[in-house]
């Protein structure tokens, strides 16, 4: 179940104003502000306001609410920064700095140097075939 608050969690802190953040939106589910050690200066993390550590925990009445919050963030970036794109991401549990879930939206621009950012990569091959993990999932889905 989803806790109002962490008092060990720095993200908790910042929504309850005993943490500083350079705040750019605010409403009473989501908090959005600037990273302290950004990939590029624009980037951007998205909060819950509620303390959950996975995407799985929000409750599915925040859910639309965050990820349209999460559009209109991504895209305010883009201009705000004259990018070319950017990168949302999400991690769960691992590579989270803060346990506390976390939408970054980093602006990109061609040739920004974060071209191996997310490798190594692997392939499918007849060892571990595609299919096999995709009807591995589709039974986790019809178990959820």
């Amino acid at each position: 179940m989803a806790k109002q608050v962490s008092d060990a969690c720095a993200f908790c802190r910042i929504v309850g104003g005993d943490l500083g953040a350079s705040v750019v939106r605010e409403d009473d589910r989501t908090i959005a502000f600037l990273d302290h050690r950004p990939l590029f200066r624009g980037h951007t993390l998205l909060v819950p306001k509620i303390h959950v550590v996975r995407m799985s925990d929000l409750p599915a009445d925040r859910v639309a609410d965050f990820f349209l919050t999460a559009q209109r963030l991504e895209r305010a970036i883009e201009i705000a920064t004259s990018s070319d794109g950017s990168m949302v991401l999400l991690n769960n549990v691992v590579s989270q700095s803060v346990p506390h879930m976390h939408l970054h939206v980093i602006p990109r621009n061609r040739r920004d140097g974060l071209r191996f950012w997310l490798g190594p990569r692997v392939k499918y091959d007849d060892e571990h075939p595609a299919e096999a993990y995709a009807e591995r999932i589709r039974a986790a889905i019809a178990d959820l």
